[in-house]
């Protein structure tokens, strides 16, 4: 009987496949060096062609000699369990849920390194020469279950896949191999060089203090929470799961992140290229996406229907079939779990934002905005499960934009006021609105918020802390939003009506953008903490050019709906980014925190701004009748405290002449890490990277990027 074509390269006269003996092979397990010590004691299982197993151990170079094996090709597998005992491995294989089947040969492949800086295979290998066949391998290639394992990376020199699939289908090995393992021929001495098990995991500081390095990685984070999952299939996974759609959740961590590759797309329309500061991490210490493996996992079977786990349903939160439209991812690695919340991206997320009646905060004191307070409701059970299953002491670093920010306020609180649990957020938001009032605030004091906002960003100036006494200007205001809604559903603005309640407030501490202008007339900023409302509220001030008792629509609707100040992408992006190259050279130059040209600026700007509230204090004063001149007005005594609070402001921009940053100050925990360096080098290596932060402009909007730079100007016209 002729041999099928395909399978000719692998049997004929020469190699026969049969019961019997005599034949013999040798393989060995090198690493990129082409060393094979590594690997050196491995325990091995080798089925030849009659079914039959032969276990031995690797010699202490990675070798190994078989004699006398039945004729034919022989399938190689690694599935000894590691049972050593190291915490991070013993605590994975153990766990209640989605406990892993870790081997020895995933442990050794994860303390094995890449010669090449970013991970590409070395075909000059020493060792390639030494063998009648030569493979790259990868951990995945030689264990039976390898679903929590990255997805092969394709090479010249990879396996024989439809060798394995031969083998299966000729019944030379057991039925239970299902395509595990390398098909090893006879009378041939086979190298197999080993991938690394290495992983990239953004850096984040676990400090409490404010760092620069989290004020950039999650704004990244923060912008990732707009895409998707990317999971395919998105819902009723069968047998296996793929993350190929980029960007998305699913593909930053488990295929890119996974595979040592540099993501830096988190956003759909990103042109500009933005990495995250990397450290390169054993794999099994990196954000970790789920397994999906229906044989191993029982909940992962579809029969469950809708009650089927897989990871898009573990990880990511979309609300949108129930209503609040509420989206948000989940991830975590030995030391942090990372919740990021979305921010308004939907006429559903407007209309939420409208809603600024006030509610009990049943979990803890005071109340909050009840469309944030509603959002945050439909995803606190997800994030509690999450949590029950996963969380063994990681510090929580939770982050949100914009309307994201402000549910992420409520769930840390709520997360910090959970009985019986050691939660401990730590939360960055990026142009949040108000959430709650003054009570919440109080009773929220020891939550760690590091709240940033952006020069002329309207939208943390809503809902304001006076607009229940003045429902009458902004209810027609409101319809007038509605009536016109503008690019993404940003409806902010309705939300400014509150009837009745305590004022809202700002929970956390201000950390703000200040623009400057650079010397070649582009644009950067300083971040600093004005301690003020003034210069916040500028841009919400800016579309108050009253007609009467109405704003003027026109003005109120372009600064809204054009402000690409509030753009993650076009705006707190680049900043952070600008700041943290700022901070960088100003600790290597042991120099100040601005430049007296910078301080000069920004305060001629402070002080331009103290006079117009002065003149504004004036104008109020001299329309009231004569007989109440004398009579302190409600409104003319806030905008004499503002005075004396952006005095207090000019204050704190002094201090910034002569401070002087620590090594915490830019990268928080891990400023003495011994990864910080390669780290570093590695974010240094990208162009984009290697600017002078002194002259680090914040780079320019792109076309698709809505909206311009704005002068500190409360009365300018947008």
């Amino acid at each position: 009987m002729a041999i099928e074509q395909w399978k000719q390269p692998f049997f004929n006269e020469r190699m026969p496949a049969c019961a019997l003996r005599g034949d013999w092979l040798s393989f060995r397990l090198v690493e990129a060096s082409g060393e094979g010590k590594a690997y050196g004691g491995l325990a091995y299982e080798v089925i030849d062609s009659a079914g039959q197993r032969h276990k031995g151990q690797l010699d202490g170079n990675g070798f190994a000699r078989l004699e006398d094996q039945c004729k034919g090709p022989v399938v190689l597998i690694f599935n000894a369990l590691y049972e050593v005992g190291e915490s991070v491995y013993q605590h994975l294989q153990k766990r209640s849920s989605y406990p892993l089947l870790i081997t020895d040969l995933q442990v050794r492949a994860e303390k094995t390194r890449f010669l090449d800086p970013v991970a590409e295979r070395n075909e000059k290998n020493p060792a390639w020469k030494k063998g009648d066949h030569y493979y790259q391998v990868e951990v995945r290639d030689l264990v039976r279950h390898g679903a929590h394992l990255p997805s092969l990376t394709p090479g010249i020199h990879g396996t024989q896949r439809h060798a394995l699939k031969m083998v299966a289908e000729l019944g030379f090995g057991p039925p239970e191999q299902a395509l595990s393992g390398v098909v090893l021929f006879p009378n041939r001495h086979t190298v197999l060089e080993v991938r690394p098990l290495r992983a990239l995991r953004p850096i984040l500081s676990s400090d409490d203090q404010f760092c620069a390095l989290n004020l950039y990685q999650l704004a990244l984070m923060s912008t990732l929470s707009y895409c998707g999952f990317g999971q395919e299939p998105a819902d009723k996974p069968v047998d296996e799961v793929h993350f190929s759609l980029e960007p998305s959740v699913g593909n930053v961590f488990a295929q890119k992140l996974s595979g040592y590759q540099q993501a830096w797309k988190f956003d759909g329309g990103q042109v500009r290229r933005f990495y995250p500061l990397y450290e390169e991490v054993p794999y099994s210490k990196r954000f970790e996406i789920l397994p999906f493996d229906p044989e191993l996992y029982p909940q992962n079977s579809p029969d469950l229907g809708k009650a089927q786990e897989h990871p898009a349903k573990l990880h990511f939160f979309d609300d949108e079939a129930f209503g609040t439209d509420t989206q948000a991812f989940i991830c975590h690695h030995d030391e942090i779990v990372l919740i990021a919340v979305r921010g308004t991206a939907s006429t559903s997320d407007g209309l939420r934002d409208a809603n600024a009646h006030q509610v009990s905060f049943s979990e803890g004191v005071g109340k909050v905005h009840q469309g944030f307070y509603q959002a945050y409701g439909a995803m606190r059970d997800f994030v509690l499960r999450y949590l029950s299953l996963f969380h063994r002491g990681q510090r929580i670093i939770i982050c949100g934009h914009s309307l994201g920010g402000a549910i992420a306020l409520l769930l840390a609180e709520g997360l910090r006021r959970v009985p019986d649990r050691d939660y401990n957020p730590l939360l960055y938001t990026y142009g949040a609105p108000r959430a709650a009032d003054a009570e919440f605030v109080a009773g929220a004091s020891r939550l760690v918020h590091h709240r940033i906002v952006n020069h002329n960003d309207p939208v943390p100036s809503v809902p304001a802390t006076w607009m229940n006494t003045t429902a009458k200007l902004w209810i027609p205001g409101a319809v007038a939003l509605f009536s016109a809604p503008g690019p993404g559903g940003l409806l902010f603005a309705a939300g400014l009506v509150r009837v009745g309640g305590a004022p809202y407030q700002h929970h956390g501490e201000q950390q703000h953008f200040m623009p400057i202008k650079l010397p070649d007339g582009t644009q950067s900023s300083v971040l600093w903490k004005p301690g003020c409302e003034s210069i916040q509220e500028a841009a919400c001030n800016r579309a108050l050019q009253l007609h009467g008792d109405m704003p003027a629509r026109d003005n109120l609707l372009k600064q809204l709906f054009q402000a690409s100040q509030h753009f993650m992408t076009a705006s707190y992006i680049p900043a952070a980014w600008a700041t943290l190259r700022r901070w960088q050279q100003t600790l290597e130059s042991q120099g100040t925190l601005v430049t007296p040209r910078e301080f000069e600026w920004i305060d001629r700007a402070l002080e331009h701004m103290g006079q117009q509230l002065r003149n504004r204090n004036r104008e109020l004063d001299r329309r009231r009748p004569t007989n109440l001149r004398s009579h302190a007005h409600p409104l003319s005594q806030a905008l004499s405290a503002e005075v004396d609070r952006l005095r207090s402001s000019r204050e704190r921009l002094q201090s910034l002449r002569w401070r002087r940053l620590d090594a915490r100050d830019v990268y928080g925990s891990h400023a003495d890490a011994p990864h910080l360096q390669p780290s570093l080098k590695r974010w240094f290596s990208h162009r984009e990277n290697r600017e002078l932060s002194q002259v680090a402009s914040i780079p320019p909007p792109t076309l698709n990027d809505r909206g311009r730079a704005h002068t500190l100007d409360i009365d300018s016209i947008v």
